[in-house]
């Protein structure tokens, strides 16, 4: 038998190595569940309150500082490292909270559908999308999911690594300018 640490520990010890983003896109796929209308229900590897009473527990730890400021930063539900890596650039901007794995209601109060990050306040929302939505058959199911978007009085802004590789006033003027369409006035 191999002895390996717990995940809160695994954190703890690379908070002291790495920085605090990178941190924090590991916790975000550590606490990250939810329950939508589609697809599988997911699990927390490690829930919120289990990591937030560890590193509460902790003292004097190397690393715990950065650890319990990356844990203020940590959101539930996020998919994948870009969503976390955009949410960060937008807050960093000053930026409304985008909350990740946002559903939008339709008519009835049901979700019509679920986005990467969402502002409810501005309905405003974010795609990003991977390699896999280059599909044809992505391509089509993204193309109904931006025209119900439309449909439902959201201002969608699609990401990709194209968008990322330009930097973050890139990425927060796109974003911004959707947020200002939805009333938002910075």
């Amino acid at each position: 038998m191999l002895p390996v640490t717990s995940l809160p520990r695994t954190l703890l010890d690379l908070a002291a190595q790495l920085a605090t983003d990178d941190l924090v896109v590991i916790g975000d796929w550590m606490i990250s569940e939810h329950h939508r209308s589609f697809g599988k229900r997911r699990v927390a590897r490690l829930p919120l309150k289990d990591l937030r009473n560890y590193s509460e527990g902790k003292v004097g730890a190397r690393g715990l500082r950065k650890l319990r400021a990356a844990i203020e930063l940590m959101r539930v539900g996020v998919d994948s490292p870009q969503e976390t890596r955009v949410r960060l650039e937008l807050h960093r901007a000053g930026l409304p909270e985008f909350t990740p794995n946002t559903p939008i209601m339709d008519a009835t109060g049901s979700p019509a559908l679920w986005v990467d990050l969402g502002c409810k306040t501005y309905r405003t929302c974010i795609e990003y999308d991977g390699a896999h939505h280059l599909d044809p058959g992505q391509q089509s199911r993204d193309y109904g999911r931006d025209a119900r978007t439309r449909e439902l009085g959201w201002h969608q802004v699609r990401l990709n690594s194209y968008d990322m590789a330009q930097g973050q006033s890139w990425v927060v003027g796109k974003v911004r300018h959707a947020l200002v369409q939805g009333g938002y006035e910075p």
